[in-house]
C-alpha cells in the first residue's frame, strides 16, 4: 500500500513537471514528454528535423526537472576534436606520464546534455561516446570512471546513411521527427511573449535518489500475456517489413514500458503504454508512420483475444458444415443397412432384382427358345432379360405347342414370381446425411456453451475498457489526448466484433442441435430365409415405381 501510494505521489509530481515544461511551448508537447520520459528510464531520446524547430529547447527544459543538474551542449562537426566533449587533456598529467582528461565542466560530468549534428561524430569521439552513452562510463588516462549522466538529447537534421554510425543510433532509444510548426498553429507561434523559462520549485524537481528509485520499481512492473503477445507479433512483423530492431533494444523497450507503468502508478504494463513503441521502432519517418498504424489497428487489451476467439468460431462453423455434408449408408429402425433396390425403395436385404435403363430385368424360361427352335441363355450371359426380351420368345406350353412369351397364359405369373427374377448379388448402398451419435453432439454442444462463455467474458473486458477509457488515456503522463479517436474507435470495433461472433456462434449451436442423431436401436435378431428374401423398407424419396 505504501509503494502504491508512493507510486502515485510519484505520478502527480511528474504530471506537473511536464506541464510546466511544455509552457510557453507549441506543438512540441510530445518531445518533452519523450524527454522526460527517457531521463527517468535512463535512456537517451533523438530529435530528427530542420534546423530551428526547437530541438535545443527541449534538452534545456529537461534540465529544469532536476536538482543540480549540470548541463553541457555543443554542436558536433566533422571537424569536432574530443577535446571539445570531453576536456582538454591535463598538462600535469602528461609530466607526470599520464594521459587524462579535466572533465569538469565537459560532457563526463553532465547530468543532461544537448549534442547537436551528432551523427557528424568523428571516429576519434566515436568509440567514448558509445561508452558514456550506454554504460554511463568514461576512460579517462587508464581508469574507467563513472559518470552523472541521466540523459542525452541527440539532434540531427537527417539520419545517418553509413552502418558505421548504426551502433550510435541504436543507442537512442527513443525517437522522435521534429517538424515545423503546422499552419493551424503558426498564428499561436506568433502570439507566443517572450520570456523567461518557466520556474520549477526546488522541491518539485527530481533527485537522483527519485531516478534511482523508479527503476528500481519499474523492474518489479508485471508484463502481462497480452502485451508479450502484442510484442511478438510486432517483431514478426518488422521482420516482415524490414524494419531492423536488436535484440538489445527489444529489451530496453520493456523496461521503457515498465517504466511508463510504474509512472502512471500501475504495477502492470498496459497495452496503452505500447503507445510508445511508434517512437522506439524506426529508423526513418515511413517506419514510424507504419508502426503507428500498426500499433492503431490493433489498441485495446481485450481486443487481444478477439483473433483467438475469431480462429474459434471459423473452427466450429467449418466442422459444422462437414458434419452436415458428410454422408453414409443408411440404416432401418433395426439398425440395419440399408440398400437401393432397383426400383428406388429401401432395402436392408444386400440382394435383389436387377434392372437396366430403369427396367426390371428377368431369368428365360426354362423352355424359352428364340428364334423358335433355338434354346437361350436363362440368364443372358449374365445379363439378365428384359421384358420386351422376354416377349421376342416363344415359350412351350404344357400341350406341346409354341406360344410367343406376350401371348402366353402365364406370363403374368412368371414375372411375378421372384424365383424368376434376374438377381444381382449386391444392391448400391442407400446413402444418406450421416445419423451423428448422441455422445459426439453433446460433447460438440457442451464445448459451444464453453466458448459462448469465454465470449461473453471477453464483451465484459471490452466493456470494462470502453468504461474506465477516459481515465486511462487522457490521465496517461505520456500518452497524448489526440490518440484518444483512435483507441476510441478501435474499442468499438472490438465490441461490434465480439457481438458478431457471438451471433455465429449461436448460429454454430442451432446447427448441431438439428444434426440428424443415431437411433438407439433393440438388439438385432437374426432374420428367416423368407424375410431375407422379401424383405424391404421405405421407398427412397422422389423414386418412381417402374411399370412391369
Amino acid at each position: 500500500m505504501i509503494r502504491n501510494q508512493a507510486a502515485r505521489q510519484l505520478t502527480d509530481r511528474v504530471r506537473e513537471i511536464r506541464d510546466l515544461l511544455t509552457t510557453g511551448l507549441v506543438e512540441r508537447d510530445v518531445a518533452v514528454r519523450l524527454a522526460l520520459l527517457a531521463a527517468l528510464s535512463g535512456e537517451h531520446l533523438l530529435l530528427v528535423g530542420p534546423p530551428g524547430t526547437a530541438k535545443s529547447f527541449v534538452a534545456r527544459r529537461l534540465r529544469l526537472a532536476f536538482a543540480d543538474a549540470s548541463y553541457f551542449e555543443r554542436l558536433l562537426t566533422r571537424f569536432s576534436v574530443p577535446e571539445e566533449l570531453f576536456g582538454p587533456l591535463s598538462i600535469k598529467g602528461l609530466e607526470e606520464d599520464r594521459y587524462e582528461r579535466l572533465t569538469t565542466s565537459y560532457l563526463p560530468t553532465a547530468s543532461i546534455a544537448f549534442l547537436d549534428e551528432i551523427f557528424k561524430a568523428n571516429s576519434a569521439i566515436l568509440n567514448a561516446l558509445l561508452t558514456l552513452l550506454n554504460e554511463r562510463e568514461f576512460d579517462n588516462g587508464d581508469r574507467r570512471e563513472k559518470t552523472p549522466l541521466t540523459a542525452v538529447i541527440g539532434a540531427s537534421n537527417e539520419l545517418p546513411e553509413g552502418e558505421e554510425l548504426n551502433a550510435l543510433l541504436d543507442r537512442f532509444l527513443l525517437r522522435l521527427q521534429v517538424d515545423p510548426v503546422s499552419k493551424d498553429a503558426f498564428p499561436e507561434l506568433l502570439k507566443l511573449p517572450d520570456g523567461p523559462p518557466p520556474v520549477l520549485p526546488e522541491a518539485l524537481r527530481l533527485t537522483r535518489d527519485d531516478l534511482a528509485s523508479v527503476q528500481e520499481a519499474a523492474g518489479d512492473v508485471r508484463v502481462p500475456d497480452d502485451v508479450l503477445e502484442l510484442l511478438c507479433d510486432l517483431r514478426n512483423w518488422c521482420a516482415a517489413e524490414e524494419i531492423p530492431v536488436s535484440d538489445r533494444r527489444w529489451r530496453k523497450v520493456v523496461k521503457l514500458l515498465q517504466t511508463s507503468a510504474w509512472t502512471n502508478a500501475r504495477e502492470a504494463v498496459s497495452v496503452w503504454d505500447c503507445w510508445l513503441l511508434q517512437h522506439c521502432l524506426w529508423s526513418d519517418a515511413a517506419a514510424r508512420e507504419k508502426v503507428y498504424d500498426w500499433y492503431a489497428s490493433r489498441v485495446g487489451a481485450e481486443r487481444r483475444e478477439s483473433s483467438h476467439l475469431v480462429r474459434i468460431v471459423n473452427s466450429w462453423e467449418s466442422r459444422l458444415q462437414r458434419d452436415k455434408e458428410e454422408q453414409s449408408q443408411m440404416r432401418d429402425t433395426e439398425g440395419k443397412l440399408l440398400y437401393v433396390s432397383g426400383n428406388g425403395d429401401l432395402t436392408s436385404v444386400k440382394t435383389g432384382q436387377g434392372y437396366r435403363s430403369g427396367e426390371a430385368l428377368f431369368l428365360a424360361p426354362d423352355n424359352a427358345s428364340h428364334p423358335p427352335g433355338y434354346a437361350v441363355d436363362k440368364t443372358n450371359s449374365g445379363r439378365g432379360y428384359k421384358r420386351e426380351d422376354l416377349d421376342e420368345m416363344s415359350v412351350r406350353t404344357t400341350q406341346g405347342s409354341s406360344r410367343s412369351f406376350s401371348q402366353w397364359a402365364g406370363k403374368k405369373a412368371y414375372l411375378e414370381d421372384s424365383s424368376n427374377w434376374f438377381v444381382v448379388t449386391e444392391l448400391e448402398p442407400a446413402i444418406g446425411p450421416t445419423q451423428h451419435k448422441s455422445g459426439y453432439v453433446e460433447s460438440c454442444l457442451r464445448n459451444l456453451r464453453e466458448h459462448r462463455t469465454e465470449l461473453e467474458s471477453h464483451k465484459t473486458g471490452i466493456e470494462r475498457q470502453v468504461a474506465s477509457f477516459e481515465d486511462d488515456i487522457r490521465s496517461h503522463l505520456w500518452v497524448t489526448e489526440d490518440f484518444a479517436e483512435p483507441a476510441s474507435r478501435g474499442l468499438q470495433e472490438a465490441g461490434d466484433e465480439v457481438e458478431r461472433l457471438l451471433e455465429r456462434l449461436a448460429r454454430v449451436t442451432k446447427g448441431f442441435e438439428s444434426l440428424p442423431r443415431e437411433q438407439e436401436y433393440p438388439p438385432s435378431t437374426p432374420a428367416t430365409s423368407r424375410e431375407k428374401k422379401t424383405a424391404t423398407g421405405r421407398r427412397r424419396p422422389g423414386s418412381k415405381t417402374p411399370s412391369r
